[in-house]
């Protein structure tokens, strides 16, 4: 007969993860209404959002453009080569702007800031965690979440929304490559159908999932650098690399999993 108590430890580890978790889910959304509210007091960081849009948004133009050129150029492949079976290679210009627009381009975007610059984000924070700066600013009464977080914030909720766009744009662009240019789809039916297949929900969707994915990325990676002194796993270098790579999964992880809870609402 198998010992009762070795049948709990399953339970208990279960236990222990589920508490762990909700109190990590606590002190990042925590995280998030402090360096929130520190946007809004004044002086206002006017000169810190737009040097950090300049960094999460400008430096990443060209991998979004290149990420969303091949994305709609294999989306117009894929997709005439789909609708083709059912005579209804007219329907691809839809087909992609949808699936740009609701779907992939803010998913895809928000992955390739991540990797760009949320792990810049991450990896910078940690640093100074681990290296005293950031006790010296709270030495100098400086509130080091108002100093280093809250810009980041403000310029990820600014920024995402408008690489989306360029992603999207450069997909449809892509598709239209594709679809019209090399498979000889008539110009005019494909960007006819981009046009009559849009409406505004479908943008508004799409904006509002980049502007959710720019709060989890900011707050994820700025939570997961500000707090590498706490690791246990290792200190110093070591725990700055394990913060960073903490960052990127867990965006990375949330970013899919918040997008099927939003695309089931907005559906």
């Amino acid at each position: 007969m198998a010992n009762p108590s070795l049948m709990v430890i399953p339970f208990n580890a279960l236990g222990r993860l589920t508490i762990f978790l909700v109190q990590e889910m606590g002190r990042a959304g925590k995280f998030f209404i402090n360096g929130s509210f520190h946007i809004f007091s004044l002086p206002l960081q006017i000169s810190k959002i737009v040097h950090q849009v300049y960094f999460i948004g400008m430096k990443s133009i060209f991998v979004i453009c290149l990420t969303g050129a091949f994305t709609g150029m294999v989306l117009g492949l894929q997709g005439y080569y789909t609708l083709s079976k059912f005579g209804s290679e007219g329907l691809l210009g839809a087909a992609v702007a949808l699936s740009l627009i609701r779907e992939l381009g803010p998913v895809l975007t928000a992955i390739m800031v991540i990797g760009r610059a949320g792990s810049a984000m991450a990896a910078e924070i940690g640093i100074m965690r681990i290296s005293e700066q950031i006790d010296a600013l709270e030495t100098m009464d400086i509130n080091p979440i108002r100093f280093l977080v809250s810009p980041r914030i403000a310029a990820s909720v600014i920024s995402f929304p408008l690489l989306t766009a360029i992603f999207v744009v450069v997909g449809i662009w892509g598709g239209y490559l594709t679809g019209s240019v090399l498979l000889g789809l008539n110009p005019a039916i494909y960007m006819y159908r981009v046009k009559s297949g849009i409406i505004m929900d479908d943008l508004i969707g799409g904006g509002v999932k980049s502007i959710i994915f720019a709060i989890l990325v900011a707050t994820v990676c700025c939570f997961q650098g500000y707090f590498t002194h706490t690791r246990s796993e290792g200190y110093g270098a070591k725990g700055v690399s394990l913060s960073t790579t903490s960052a990127v999964v867990i965006s990375c992880v949330m970013i899919l999993v918040s997008d099927y809870v939003m695309t089931s609402f907005l559906l």
